[in-house]
C-alpha cells in the first residue's frame, strides 16, 4: 500500500513521494477518505492543506484550504521574536496567515499575550484555531487591531507578502494557484506590504519595542532604509541553512517635545 501511494505521488512530482504517503496513510480514516487525500495530492494541492495541518518549529499548526502555509525559513523569524521576552510581554504577528508565529511565541514564552491580525478572513478564521480567538482580528494591518495596545508592543513581527508581482507567475503551483494572492503578492518590488507595516509601527510599539519583518535576502537593505526613514535601528539577520533574512529594529519612543 505504502509503495502503491508513494509511486502515484512520485509519478505527480512529490519529491518526498514515501514521507508524503506515510502522513496520508497515518491520516486516513477510511479508504475512501485516503483515496480524497490522494487525489487532492496528486491535483496539486499542498501536502499541508491536504491533511490540515503543518509542522512548524516543532508545534502541529492547523491549516486550512487557501492559506498561507508557514514556511520552514519563518523560524528564524521566531527565534529572534522570543529573545529576551518573558512573561507579560505583549506579541502582535501581523499578516499573520496561520498564527503559526504567535502561536510558537506563545508556546515557547509562557505568560507573553499574543495578538495576530491578518486582512484575509480565512486567515483570520484558521488562525483562531491555533491562538485565543479572541485575540485574532481579521482587517487591514494596524486597522484590524483594538486601540488599546498602542504603544504597548513590545515585539511586532511581521511576515509580509514580499514577492513582486511579476514574480508570482514563477512561483511553485503550490502556493501559486493553491494560496491566497494577498498572502503573496508585495507589489512591484515586493515591499508594498512591508512600507505600510514600518511606517505604522512607531504609533503601536512600546518605547524600545521591537519589530522583526521576514524578507528577501536581495529586499534587505530596501527593507532596512524604511525602518531608518521611518525612526527605528535596523539590523539584517540571515540564516543560511534556512535560506532565512529578517531585518529588525528598535523603537526609541516618539520625539520628546520641545522645551517651553
Amino acid at each position: 500500500m505504502l509503495e502503491e501511494i508513494a509511486g502515484r505521488l512520485r509519478a505527480a512530482g512529490c519529491v518526498f513521494a514515501e514521507d508524503e504517503a506515510r502522513l496520508l496513510l497515518d491520516a486516513s480514516r477510511t479508504p475512501a477518505h485516503l483515496e480524497s487525500m490522494i487525489g487532492q495530492r496528486v491535483g496539486g494541492l499542498p501536502l499541508e492543506q491536504v491533511l490540515g495541518w503543518a509542522e512548524f518549529c516543532g508545534s502541529r499548526i492547523a491549516v486550512e484550504p487557501g492559506v498561507f502555509v508557514p514556511r520552514r525559513r519563518t523560524g528564524h523569524l521566531v527565534e529572534l521574536a522570543v529573545a529576551g521576552l518573558g512573561p507579560g510581554a505583549v506579541v502582535v504577528d501581523l499578516c499573520c496567515g496561520t498564527g503559526a508565529v504567535g502561536a510558537v511565541v506563545a508556546h515557547r514564552v509562557p505568560g507573553v499575550e499574543v495578538h495576530a491580525a491578518d486582512v484575509d478572513p480565512a486567515a483570520a478564521r484558521c488562525a483562531a484555531r491555533n491562538l485565543p480567538r479572541d485575540r485574532v482580528y481579521c482587517g487591514d494591518l494596524y486597522a484590524a487591531l483594538p486601540r488599546r495596545l498602542r504603544g504597548r508592543v513590545d515585539v511586532l513581527v511581521c511576515n509580509a507578502p514580499y514577492v513582486p508581482t511579476g514574480e508570482i507567475a514563477h512561483m511553485p503551483p503550490e502556493a501559486r494557484d493553491h494560496e491566497n494572492r494577498v498572502a503573496l503578492d508585495g507589489g512591484a518590488d515586493g515591499l508594498d506590504v512591508q512600507r505600510r507595516v514600518v511606517a505604522g509601527a512607531g504609533k503601536w510599539l512600546a518605547p524600545g519595542g521591537r519589530l522583526l519583518i521576514e524578507t528577501g535576502a536581495h529586499q534587505a537593505a530596501a527593507t532596512a532604509a524604511a525602518f531608518r526613514a521611518a525612526g527605528l535601528s535596523a539590523g539584517v539577520s540571515a540564516d543560511e541553512e534556512l535560506a532565512a533574512t529578517v531585518v529588525s529594529g528598535t523603537w526609541p519612543g516618539p520625539p520628546a517635545a520641545p522645551a517651553g
